[in-house]
């Protein structure tokens, strides 16, 4: 029943030679992985005027220069963005240029920041759209954090789902919020073109302010930067391109950042022309559909695409969260469960533990997360600034050609988010000192699990120079299931030998490289032992396990012998251990406790630590 709802929910099992059809085209890579940074036009000017509104209404006209200065940012991390998805095209983003150019402590920082990023940002989203809803249906107010789990819960099942799945269905409310903003902007600019705007709900630009501070421009300057979020997911998440796939994420990433550009220098104008001030009441872009086309279809269509895409921005964290983990995962950072793809081809793990984080997040903050906003800015810009020094640092090390170009545009990008993690921590110290604990804890915990990997690697290593003799024989069939080559393989092997003269490997492959890797190894090896290889379409070891032992066992029988199982396990008492290391041989054994006529004999190796 159990797997009838699962099929039910996220589909049948794909084949693994079915991947290249789950890549995305442009235009749906485009809304999958812009969600998050077009969403933030929603909040971006706000976030401006909120702080300039601390002098006066007077000084809203800073609002454009320091708009400008955003546009500048942005031209500088997409170019940079564009140059780190050439150089890396295997994806890691923020990660991978760090730890290849500044140091392996420096990647985990990068990647540790943007794991947490991607965790807050669909926590922070999707509360941001629950009250959206709420605000427009004030009964549902008391289920606030229900309807945001509900909301996590639907988009966890849509990327389960698979990629193009999920990207199917969430393009449009991408698309059709762009259409309203753009609808907006062009209404608003015609009105002013032909004289229907007010003309006194502003001052002009360059109207002294008495008071005004560059500390406080600074400020407002980091708040409005809080609209490039999400630009670097695009750089985490180049293998779900259809091919070539580096060309397809340098033209996607240069479409976003020419939208956002369009759509946040718009509202930001417009919003300083028709006079908005920031109400706890009303949204800025509420106010300014209101001035523009009344409270008529229009502004509702508006608001209502503005709800959807803060819901769907979290669909950005569910799109470069697993690709980022297993990145991390594959140089024994992380569990590797999380290398491990799903059903329907995707890294299914880490899609889980995105989910169920964000969720926590909403329950323990109350489906208010708005105190978690500086965090999550200073989590972005972490790894912006930290992969624009590795860039740096590429250039003067490899000096390829138009290396100075490209070395300035980095040596900029990199001034200008130093400064902005330096305003963060001076302006708003009390909401993002936490940065400064988890920060640490999340690289200790990076290197606690490669720390391990590295000691079991170590114990279960071979020595070249003992080859797997033959012992004593006797009359029986004796299968070991094999993952690779081990000592707990070697010792199982002798186990195996000496009760038998039939001893049989067999190895269950997810793809035909692993599995000719496996027998060039295992002849290498020269065991005496045959190696059998099964190919498994869909990941699965269990059940294309029991299907090679039943067909075994059917040969067993028929030849009046008995048949063993040799389970080579290694045990360990640390709780965090086993889930590393995704114990599946209790789940085989588990299976083949239904299968008559098989005696199981479990070979234990105790690890040291």
């Amino acid at each position: 029943m159990l797997s009838k709802l699962k099929r039910l929910l996220i589909g049948k099992p794909l084949q693994s030679n079915e991947l290249h059809n789950r890549k995305l085209n442009n235009l749906k890579a485009l809304a999958i992985l812009s969600s998050d940074a077009l969403s933030s036009v929603a909040y971006g000017p706000e976030q401006i005027l909120l702080v300039l509104a601390t002098m006066s209404v007077l000084a809203f006209w800073y609002s454009i220069p320091i708009a400008v200065g955003v546009l500048i940012l942005l031209a500088v991390l997409i170019l940079s963005y564009r140059q780190i998805i050439y150089a890396y095209p295997s994806g890691g983003g923020a990660y991978m240029v760090a730890k290849e150019n500044l140091g392996t402590n420096y990647g985990l920082i990068a990647g540790g920041s943007l794991l947490v990023d991607y965790i807050l940002t669909v926590a922070v989203s999707v509360s941001a759209g629950t009250d959206a809803i709420t605000s427009a249906f004030p009964v549902l107010h008391p289920y606030t954090v229900q309807i945001a789990i509900l909301l996590v819960a639907l988009i966890t099942l849509l990327n389960l789902r698979g990629l193009t799945e999920s990207a199917s269905i969430l393009a449009y409310p991408v698309y059709l919020f762009v259409l309203a903003l753009v609808i907006v902007i062009i209404a608003g600019i015609f009105q002013i073109l032909t004289g229907h705007a007010t003309t006194t709900a502003h001052t002009a630009i360059g109207t002294p302010v008495m008071g005004i501070s560059f500390f406080l421009l600074l400020k407002a300057f980091s708040s409005g930067c809080s609209a490039l979020t999400g630009v670097e997911a695009i750089s985490n998440a180049i293998p779900n391109f259809k091919e070539p796939a580096p060309r397809n994420a340098a033209f996607t990433l240069t479409c976003m950042g020419i939208i956002l550009a369009v759509l946040f220098s718009g509202i930001v104008f417009l919003a300083y022309w028709y006079g908005i001030a920031p109400s706890g009441k009303e949204t800025v872009m509420s106010q300014l559909s209101a001035s523009i086309f009344g409270r008529d279809i229009m502004y509702y269509f508006v608001q209502a695409t503005t709800a959807l895409i803060l819901v769907l921005a979290a669909n950005t964290g569910f799109s470069a969260f697993p690709l980022l983990a297993y990145n991390l995962a594959k140089d024994k950072y992380m569990p590797r469960a999380f290398t491990a793809r799903g059903d329907r081809l995707g890294y299914s793990n880490g899609i889980i533990t995105l989910g169920m984080a964000s969720i926590f997040l909403i329950i323990i903050f109350k489906g208010k997360t708005e105190s978690l906003i500086p965090l999550y800015a200073v989590g972005v810009f972490i790894p912006f600034a930290l992969s624009q020094t590795g860039m740096i640092f590429k250039w003067l090390r490899t000096k390829p050609r138009s290396w100075g170009w490209k070395f300035s545009v980095n040596l900029l990008g990199a001034l200008i988010c130093y400064l902005i993690l330096a305003i963060f921590f001076v302006t708003k110290f009390g909401q993002v000192w936490l940065s400064l604990i988890f920060v640490p804890v999340v690289v200790f915990i990076f290197h606690q699990i490669h720390r391990h990997y590295v000691a079991v690697a170590e114990q279960l290593r071979i020595d070249d120079s003992v080859k797997v003799m033959s012992l004593a024989k006797t009359g029986n069939l004796v299968i070991i299931p094999v993952s690779g080559i081990t000592t707990v393989v070697e010792k199982s092997l002798l186990y195996a030998k000496s009760i038998s003269k039939d001893a049989v490997a067999v190895y269950i492959g997810y793809s035909h490289e692993s599995i000719e890797k496996m027998k060039r190894d295992w002849e290498a090896w020269e065991t005496g032992v045959q190696l059998i290889t099964v190919y498994s379409p869909y990941r699965g070891v269990i059940r294309p396990l029991g299907d090679f032992l039943e067909a075994m066992r059917e040969k067993a029988d028929q030849s009046g012998s008995a048949m063993t199982v040799i389970m080579p396990q290694f045990l360990t008492k640390k709780w965090w251990h086993r889930l590393l290391h995704n114990q599946s041989g209790l789940l085989i054994i588990a299976y083949l406790l239904k299968v008559k006529n098989v005696h199981i004999t479990i070979v234990p190796y105790q690890l040291k630590k």
